[in-house]
């Protein structure tokens, strides 16, 4: 039966709908058959029992029996063409919105991706088989669009470094020079190699993180107790800018996550507050619980992310402000990881416009199941004032 399993599905349909008509044919034949037979018989038994001499009748409603049976035989391969043919029809008009489709499709190439199949009728089977298709090319669209753009920007990312390095060391090459000198350029050199290591390394545990390589240790953790240790970390940050760090969590929201993954994650989200917020600001960060999720949002005081650019402010090398310098703003890695860090822990991460201004970035994780029995009571710790 191998040669079914690599038959087309117009011959299988076909086939399928030549066997049942043939049968369904044939057992109303015999049904026919067995009734006429039924009915002749019964005549002469009505004929005899009135005195009739059947024997003559015997011999003819056996002849005529034989000769209807013929026919039902003989028409058999007939009726077995026709049900062949008329499958065969059926498949073919049945199938031919598929072949328009595939006809479609394979038009449709790595640079025609903006093209979709055309969905006659979306309520049938084909028009829902093509609204999937449609929604395969557009995430495909996509797909290739970031590919193209984290190609383009990791170039440019990595060709930067590499274009100071060379000018640096052109400079040097050009004339003899002192010793401080050559001590400065070299210098800049390792500024430059060390801006390039980070930045291939963060490509590179990106990679891993999408690959799915990175072993994660997840355990509960308090999340409002590693709020404030990330917070403190980076509070001298927050000093050379004159900003203050307000700091408002729960005590007892316990999550379930892996700590160095999700204190990257905290960091990034609150780094990135404190570059883009003005001086003398305050940057207001809170840790709650709710609904079964605890959430850890961050609120700065900053110029705010249009509406157009919040859905690819975690994209990687995306910057709001592409005329910032990399010193200030870095290479646009940051959230991305943050956006990976968050979710490879079960939660989801977002950014919303401030009531007063600047944005809010928020992260949300499932709380940890409590131990059986016991009891858990949220105390407020902190300043800060009402959240945005």
């Amino acid at each position: 039966m191998r040669w079914w399993s690599t038959a087309s599905i117009r011959l299988r349909l076909t086939a399928q709908y030549a066997l049942v008509l043939s049968l369904m044919l044939i057992v109303y034949a015999a049904a026919t058959y067995v009734a006429v037979r039924h009915e002749f018989y019964e005549r002469l038994e009505d004929e005899a029992r009135h005195g009739v001499d059947t024997s003559m009748r015997d011999l003819e409603v056996d002849a005529q029996l034989r000769e209807i049976l013929v026919v039902l035989a003989g028409g058999l391969p007939l009726v077995v063409a026709l049900a062949g043919a008329g499958g065969y029809m059926l498949a073919r008009r049945a199938l031919a919105p598929i072949d328009d489709l595939a006809s479609e499709a394979r038009r449709i190439t790595a640079d025609r991706l903006h093209d979709r199949l055309s969905v006659p009728n979306d309520k049938d089977e084909i028009g829902r088989l093509a609204a999937v298709i449609n929604d395969t090319f557009a995430r495909l669209e996509s797909s290739f669009a970031q590919l193209r753009r984290f190609t383009a920007d990791a170039s440019h990312e990595l060709r930067t470094p590499l274009a100071v390095i060379r000018g640096i060391g052109e400079v040097g090459l050009r004339e003899t020079r002192t010793p401080a000198e050559y001590k400065d350029a070299i210098g800049s050199m390792l500024e430059e190699v060390d801006r390039l290591t980070r930045l291939v390394d963060t490509l590179l545990r990106l990679s891993y993180g999408d690959a799915g390589t990175i072993r994660l240790s997840r355990g509960p953790l308090d999340l409002g107790q590693l709020t404030r240790e990330v917070t403190s970390s980076l509070a001298i940050l927050a000093e050379e800018r004159n900003q203050r760090l307000a700091v408002d969590a729960a005590d007892g929201v316990s999550v379930t996550a892996d700590r160095l993954v999700l204190r990257e994650a905290i960091a990034n989200v609150v780094d990135n507050a404190i570059k883009y917020s003005p001086q003398a600001s305050t940057i207001d960060v809170r840790v709650r619980p709710g609904n079964g999720r605890a959430s850890v949002s961050v609120a700065d005081q900053g110029s705010g992310i249009a509406p157009e650019h919040r859905e690819r402010i975690f994209d990687r090398f995306f910057r709001v402000d592409e005329g910032r310098s990399r010193d200030a703003g870095g290479a646009g890695l940051g959230l991305a990881i943050a956006r990976w860090a968050v979710e490879v822990n079960g939660g989801r991460i977002s950014v919303e416009p401030g009531a007063k201004g600047g944005s809010i970035f928020r992260i949300v994780l499932p709380l940890a199941a409590p131990p059986p029995g016991s009891q858990h009571d949220h105390a407020i710790h902190g300043s800060g004032g009402g959240e945005s």
